[in-house]
């Protein structure tokens, strides 16, 4: 029975908690990337911190069990399992803004329009494409409004030509009147590593 146990451990358990803690180090670290990415340098550290103390706690237990293959392979699983939880909680910060390019050779006016109403800072220039005349239109939007800003540009031309870029800082300009960042609950318990203004 004690050996059954032990066994039940050694293969079972073990590879569980090294699964768990791959998936908690490699989604801290995507985080913490993000995080030196919008300038919390105070929780970027942190985030660190955790990281390495949950990796060397899962490389632990891999050393000590050299011979038991399942925690190799729950290692692997948890390294792949993080990135993709790790993305997913990317995903819901949606921190920072994006530029959203659109180049469209049909008239623009009513996209142009619809943005403006709903508060967005919008410039269009004309341009000069492959095929002749086209409007090109610069927004920049918090980036967890890219997909509503999107699906606008769809609804207005779904031929038109966009291309979303990251922005690392935007000072003045026209945004449309959100939610604080503080008044998300996700977010609450960034406040005292925000930078100060």
């Amino acid at each position: 029975m004690l050996l059954l146990n032990f066994s039940f451990y050694a293969w079972f358990v073990i590879p569980f908690l090294i699964f768990i803690a791959r998936v908690l180090d490699v989604s801290l670290g995507t985080v913490r990337v993000i995080f030196i990415s919008r300038g919390l340098k105070y929780m970027a550290p942190l985030i660190g911190f955790l990281e390495i103390l949950i990796w060397l706690l899962a490389i632990s237990q891999i050393m000590k069990n050299l011979s038991n293959p399942a925690c190799y392979i729950a290692y692997a699983g948890g390294f792949a399992m993080g990135n993709f939880v790790g993305i997913w909680i990317a995903e819901k910060l949606s921190l920072g803004v994006v530029l959203i390019r659109v180049i469209t050779a049909k008239d623009a006016s009513q996209l142009v329009e619809f943005l403006k109403s709903a508060d967005y800072g919008v410039t269009s220039v004309d341009g000069h494409g492959t095929t002749g005349q086209v409007k090109v239109i610069f927004t920049i939007v918090p980036r967890r409004e890219a997909q509503s800003v999107v699906g606008l540009i769809k609804k207005f031309n779904p031929k038109a030509f966009y291309s979303i870029e990251e922005v690392g800082f935007v000072e003045k300009g026209i945004f449309p009147l959100r939610k604080n960042w503080r008044d998300y609950r996700l977010l609450t318990w960034l406040k005292p590593f925000r930078k100060s203004k």
